[in-house]
């Protein structure tokens, strides 16, 4: 009995220390947090470190300081999930994206923001994948197969364009924000999509078959998710217009918008669609029609509210990744072979330079044969914008990279370490140095975009916009 009740009290007492040390890494997250907030804010004049590079920084600083207060065993707080990723931390992001964005902009260049987004990130995903599937077999670094390439092609198709769109203003370079803001957003769904659809099918042995089956998948997930999200966002309209819940309580108007956008998303995971494309489009149906149905003080709650929780998540993706590019695990297995580490990450960064360009100035040149109006068609300053902007890799990367390389965050396998360990090397170097150098770019192609009469910076913020 002594001994029962003794053993009892151990499995507590682990329990107990256990939820305590939990505590203790989530209020030290949270304080991160509200760090990289008030160091960002102090940044904010000069916009050359936005928040996402700020959290990358303060995550890299905080990784060294655990990596050298744990003995060398760990450099983060808490473990990444890429469940808890798409679950939780994307979705407010990219519906906030499709309930911020100024639609009759979006709309005008609809086609060429699909050119962009859709076929665009095909080349990209081609080459990216073809030239991974050349390097890579003469470099033996482990044993890939042909669908860890093809995933490779998506992985590194997925653009990552906060950095840009902080410098842009929606109100003085529309064409330019509408097309690198809604070409980012299509990119990710596109991505994704790809991705899962590589997922589902067995691509080892290529054929005609195999590549219908692809094509007519990756369309039939497109149309239905878009359609399942316009959908949800018509019948919360529906929904708030006829039962009037205003004349109550706001507090039930904000929390069914909520509610039915998150519901559209998870009814996308439950049949297998991309659930990236139907929350987006979703907030675009809610900010048209949804919006406009609720009471004034609902609408200012909704607007802020959704930009609030797209903003932490977003400040907690780039953290954690800024911790985790110092895991001692994942660079165990590459320690030995530095410079075949350094070739990958070039490839890799070669391979996205040339995706990138081998779509956006053809199609960009398709674009302004259909224009008629000079003002509407794309310059080649502004296409060289455009190319640089989608050169940053961040969060969604990332996850996808987890995803096919690592279970539970975990991974034995030199391969598939080289490649987890080269996607940290590629967010991390895009997203800083491309991101720097994202400013002085657009001043020097852009300069009287980015500046008032008097020769100061227009002062804007891509997350809370008033909407046309």
């Amino acid at each position: 009995m002594a001994v029962g009740l003794a053993s009892l009290l151990t499995k507590m007492n682990v329990v107990s220390t256990s939820d305590h040390s939990s505590v203790v890494s989530i209020n030290l997250f949270v304080a991160l947090l509200c760090a990289c907030i008030v160091i960002g804010h102090l940044l904010e004049e000069n916009r050359w470190i936005n928040e996402s590079i700020t959290a990358l920084l303060i995550g890299l600083c905080t990784g060294i300081v655990i990596l050298l207060t744990s003995g060398g065993t760990s450099s983060h707080l808490l473990v990444f999930s890429e469940e808890f990723f798409f679950i939780y931390l994307l979705p407010p992001i990219i519906f906030n994206a499709g309930f911020q964005v100024k639609k009759k902009q979006f709309f005008r260049n609809f086609m060429t923001i699909m050119l962009f987004g859709a076929i665009g990130t095909l080349i990209s995903f081609t080459i990216i994948s073809l030239g991974a599937m050349k390097f890579f077999r003469k470099m033996n670094i482990g044993p890939l197969h042909i669908g860890d390439y093809f995933a490779i092609g998506a992985i590194f198709s997925a653009t990552d364009s906060v950095c840009t769109l902080q410098v842009l203003n929606q109100d003085q370079t529309p064409l330019l924000y509408s097309l690198v803001f809604g070409e980012g957003v299509v990119n990710d769904a596109t991505s994704i999509v790809l991705f899962n659809v590589i997922q589902s099918f067995d691509i080892s042995h290529i054929s005609s078959s195999i590549y219908l089956q692809f094509v007519s998948g990756f369309l039939y997930l497109f149309v239905m998710s878009t359609l399942l999200g316009v959908v949800a966002g018509l019948l919360s309209a529906y929904i708030i217009k006829n039962l009037y819940f205003g004349r109550h309580s706001t507090d039930r108007e904000v929390a069914l918008m909520m509610l039915m956008a998150y519901l559209s998303y998870m009814l996308a995971e439950l049949f297998y669609l991309s659930a990236i494309l139907t929350v987006f489009f979703c907030g675009i149906v809610m900010s048209h029609y949804t919006w406009h149905n609720v009471t004034e003080s609902s609408r200012v709650t909704t607007k802020h509210a959704f930009a609030t929780l797209s903003f932490i998540c977003e400040i907690f993706i780039f953290l954690y990744v800024g911790m985790d590019a110092l895991d001692i695990e994942k660079w165990r297995f590459v320690s030995n072979r530095p410079g075949t580490s350094v070739k990958v990450s070039s490839i890799l960064l070669a391979l996205i330079l040339v995706g990138r360009a081998a779509f956006i100035f053809p199609l960009s040149f398709l674009s302004n044969l259909t224009k008629k109006i000079p003002q509407e068609k794309i310059e080649i300053k502004q296409q060289v914008t455009i190319w640089w902007a989608g050169l940053m890799r961040g969060a969604v990367s990332m996850a996808l990279a987890y995803t096919q390389f690592t279970r539970g965050g975990h991974t034995q396998l030199p391969g598939n370490a080289m490649m987890i360990t080269s996607t940290i090397t590629v967010v991390l170097f895009s997203t800083v140095v491309f991101g720097l150098m994202t400013k002085p770019l657009s001043k020097y192609f852009s300069p009287d975009q980015l500046a008032d009469a008097s020769g100061h910076p227009y002062q804007c913020h891509p997350r809370v916009l008033e909407k046309t």
